[in-house]
């Protein structure tokens, strides 16, 4: 029987599209919180291809947020995600593509 979370991660970054960007968004936030924005910069997306991406994270309870506030809503990985953090590197390593 397959892990529900390890499930998720593989359909979220190998199963659908944008999934290589949805794996650096998660790496991202493991360093440290950010914004949409800070995200955009950092990783040299456009900043409505991060919007997409965080909703489809934020709906799959990978990533939660502070919510709005003078720097704009913070992201961060949920709890669950970083007690899962090894399987997402495990998913990365495996598809070969970092």
């Amino acid at each position: 029987m397959c892990d529900p979370m390890r499930k998720l991660l593989w359909w979220l970054i190998a199963g659908s599209t944008g999934g290589p960007n949805r794996a650096k968004i998660i790496m991202a936030l493991h360093d440290r919180p950010y914004n949409a924005n800070q995200l955009s910069e950092e990783l040299n997306l456009n900043y409505k291809t991060i919007r997409h991406h965080i909703k489809v994270l934020k709906e799959n309870n990978v990533i939660t947020s502070t919510g709005e506030h003078k720097y704009g809503e913070m992201y961060f990985l949920t709890d669950k995600m970083e007690e899962n953090y090894d399987t997402f590197q495990e998913i990365w390593k495996e598809l070969k593509l970092n």
